[in-house]
């Protein structure tokens, strides 16, 4: 805490340094002026919480300084310490909030008892004054949200009553308009994401526009994510001239692109959400490449009717088999063509086609085993897409599609080279169960349901040998394990390993070990 002592004569101003129990107290600071004026200034830079003034000063008395006080510092304590006895200045005194009243020369003792009490009451009113700041700062912070919450009750119902809804400058009128204020992502990011505070200062512009005209209110929509609704109770003819200013406003603010639309009039309060229906439906029919107009009315809606990229589910499975990214280019410029049709792109025929599009991704990622994961709104797919004027970046999207289509077909690639693989493994594994008999190249590939091209093609880059020339190297590695067994006959053997004739059997042998099997059997049995 901070101490300032106002006296003209530095021996008192010593004095009561000297006497005064600053630290039992928490008084870290002392400061002296010598006049009033000098006490204003450093008050102005320090802001004591306790002052000890003089009645007598030259320049500036102290009541003059106990009335400026008063009016610039009213939470300082102030303590009038003076010489003179008088009741004139001990009621000017009290009349200017003074807490006390000492007489020189001072008493010690009831100086401190004075300090103490001093110091006791400012931290009692201090406590006081941040704790009203406290509620008052929370009744303001939940001032919006209460008005939100019951102006959307308000918007959803069929009723009202009239005086719960005056306390927010909210105007019964025989007609009713409703806009709506689309927020999107890109409106969030711009306040690091935080939503509430994007909120707060986007109506505060909006409020300043329409309630500064005494002509409707606006409110976060509680019921719908990304929404702000206007409404209007008056100056009809005005409102695209409001909505235009308004959109300006938050344009120049703070360099954000947020789209408008103007529903339908009503005649009574429990009609407004057709009024908001009505706006809902203008601003997903609003054609997303125009990029001038971002204000959209439409007094009578036209049916938007939706392509679907179902349609072309056949053209995408031959590009899927293909394998390459190239074979998407006919299908995607064909889509691209038929759903911008005459320059026009509903923002709802591109969220159905974005939900579309994740269905058919979903189910070819299932098909070829691999995790699947994308974001689970859909308006915030889109949303990335959007400048900050608000003009839709069809070709970004397009390039970017293109990329994911591109990184799942690696992934098949990937995963189907792979696959082949642990085939060629498992055939080296089925000529092994099977070497003692003929196994012919149409069998295996209908066992394994690949061609016998690739087959061949993959058996012999893996193993450096056709499959014939393996079966026999298999047939000879069995014939020699079979061979240290002296008991059995070598036509025997032939035929345990898929020989039929032994002749044929030893002749092979001798061209495969080098030596015929009886002297293989010399060499290795004894």
């Amino acid at each position: 805490m901070k101490v300032l002592i106002v006296d003209d004569e530095k021996h008192v101003r010593d004095g009561i340094k000297l006497l005064g129990e600053w630290e039992q107290n928490g008084i870290n600071e002392i400061y002296e002026a010598g006049n009033g004026e000098e006490a204003i200034q450093l008050i102005k830079t320090i802001k004591p919480e306790i002052i000890f003034s003089d009645m007598k000063m030259p320049k500036m008395e102290g009541t003059q300084l106990l009335e400026w006080i008063n009016v610039n510092q009213p939470n300082s304590k102030t303590i009038v310490v003076t010489g003179y006895d008088d009741y004139h200045y001990m009621r000017k005194a009290i009349h200017f909030g003074s807490m006390d009243y000492l007489l020189k020369p001072i008493d010690p003792e009831i100086l401190n008892q004075t300090l103490e009490k001093a110091v006791k009451e400012w931290k009692k009113e201090e406590a006081e004054r941040k704790k009203k700041e406290s509620s008052s700062q929370l009744i303001n912070e939940m001032k919006p949200v209460y008005r939100d919450r019951k102006l959307t009750q308000l918007l959803n119902s069929e009723s009202m009553k009239d005086n719960l809804y005056e306390e927010f400058g909210f105007h019964l009128s025989q007609n009713y308009t409703v806009a709506l204020v689309r927020i999107n992502g890109k409106t969030i990011e711009k306040f690091q994401g935080d939503r509430d505070l994007a909120y707060f200062t986007i109506l505060n512009v909006i409020n300043e526009i329409v309630m500064g005209n005494e002509c409707g209110i606006g409110f976060r929509y509680l019921s719908n994510k990304g929404e702000i609704v206007i409404i209007f109770w008056n100056k009809f003819d005005l409102i695209d001239q409001l909505l235009a200013q308004i959109y300006k406003a938050i344009k120049s603010a703070m360099d954000i692109s947020c789209p408008i639309a103007i529903g339908k009039p009503v005649n009574k309060s429990f009609k407004l959400i057709d009024s908001h229906q009505h706006a809902k439906q203008v601003l997903l029919n609003s054609n997303i490449l125009d990029k001038t107009k971002r204000v959209y009315r439409q007094d009578v809606l036209q049916p938007d009717t939706l392509r679907n990229l179902m349609a072309y589910s056949s053209n995408i499975e031959l590009a899927v088999q293909a394998g390459e990214i190239e074979a998407f280019d006919d299908v995607i410029n064909q889509i691209v063509n038929d759903y911008t049709e005459n320059g026009y792109l509903s923002l709802n025929q591109l969220l159905h086609f974005e939900n579309e599009y994740l269905v058919i991704s979903r189910k070819w990622f299932k098909t070829y085993s691999l995790p699947f994961k994308a974001a689970d709104n859909i308006d915030k797919r889109v949303d990335l897409f959007f400048d900050k004027n608000g003009t839709f970046q069809l070709n970004e999207y397009i390039e970017r599609k293109k990329r994911e289509i591109s990184v799942f077909l690696k992934k098949v690639k990937r995963i189907t080279q792979q696959k082949n693989s642990n085939i060629i493994y498992d055939i080296e594994k089925y000529l092994q169960a099977n070497f003692d008999r003929e196994v012919k190249l149409q069998e295996i590939s209908e066992h394994f349901y690949i061609s016998r091209e690739y087959i061949s093609r993959k058996f012999k880059q893996e193993f450096n040998v056709n499959i014939s020339d393996y079966i026999v190297k298999i047939r000879m590695e069995k014939a020699k394990s079979l061979l240290k067994n002296s008991q059995l006959k070598i036509y025997e053997i032939a035929n345990m390993i898929g020989y039929q004739d032994d002749k044929y059997f030893r002749k092979v042998f001798k061209k495969v070990v080098g030596v015929t099997p009886n002297e293989y059997r010399a060499e290795y049995v004894n």
